[in-house]
Formats: C-alpha cells, structure tokens, sequence
C-alpha cells in the first residue's frame, strides 16, 4: 500500500500535491507535480502551500503545473479501507455476564413488549 505523503511546511498536515525544487544556479523555485519519491532537497507542498508559493526576490518561480489537485484514491488506498472495515466487522463484543436476580424482580422469560413487561397477576 501507498503511503500519503504531507507537506513539508511546519505544522501542516495535509497531503501533498505538488513537489518544489530550487535551482540555486538561476534563482529559480520549480512547482511541479507530486514526485513519485520523496528526494533530498525537496519539498513536498499541499494544495494551499502550492498556490500560494511565493519565490525570494530576484527569483522566478516556474509552475509546470497551472492547478494542482488531490490525487484520487487509488485501487490500494481503496483495498485497505475496504480490509480495515471488515476486520471491524469481524471484532465482537463479549457479552456481559448475567445479572444475578434481585427480590421481586422479573422473570427472564416474562413476556415482553418493547421496554415494557408483562407482568401476570397472582391469584
């Protein structure tokens, strides 16, 4: 399975979207789709981080992507929700131990409507 990668911005947790690299030698911030892998020396960036980049003065930022979206679900994302949700399914609680029956009380087998006893008369 996939794992999501964030963005790199300090206390940001949302998934990333685009990758920016620098080229030191032209003064140049490159936004770019998400890389397949995250390498050294570059950021990862969220859809809001990306959009509002901004380059050092004397830079040029090159976007060579206009608009950057959250990448769908993919076959395995989809796959390990659907084995997580069946595995809850497969949990089950124990039941809670009988309650010893007080004086006065009802019998179990009483029958019942709803929340509602049937209790018989005596006599």
């Amino acid at each position: 399975m996939r794992s999501v990668r964030q963005c790199s911005r300090t206390a940001c947790g949302r998934a990333a979207v685009a990758t920016l690299t620098y080229v030191y030698a032209d003064s140049t911030a490159v936004l770019g789709p998400l890389a397949q892998h995250a390498e050294p020396h570059s950021y990862d960036l969220c859809v809001e981080h990306a959009e509002r980049l901004t380059a050092p003065r004397g830079w040029e930022v090159v976007r060579l992507t206009p608009e950057f979206s959250p990448a769908p679900p993919s076959r395995d994302d989809l796959l390990a929700l659907a084995d997580a949700v069946r595995e809850a399914g497969r949990r089950t609680e124990p039941e809670p131990p009988p309650m010893p029956e007080a004086v006065g009380a009802v019998p179990a087998d009483a029958p019942r409507r709803g929340h509602l006893r049937v209790l018989r008369g005596e006599g």
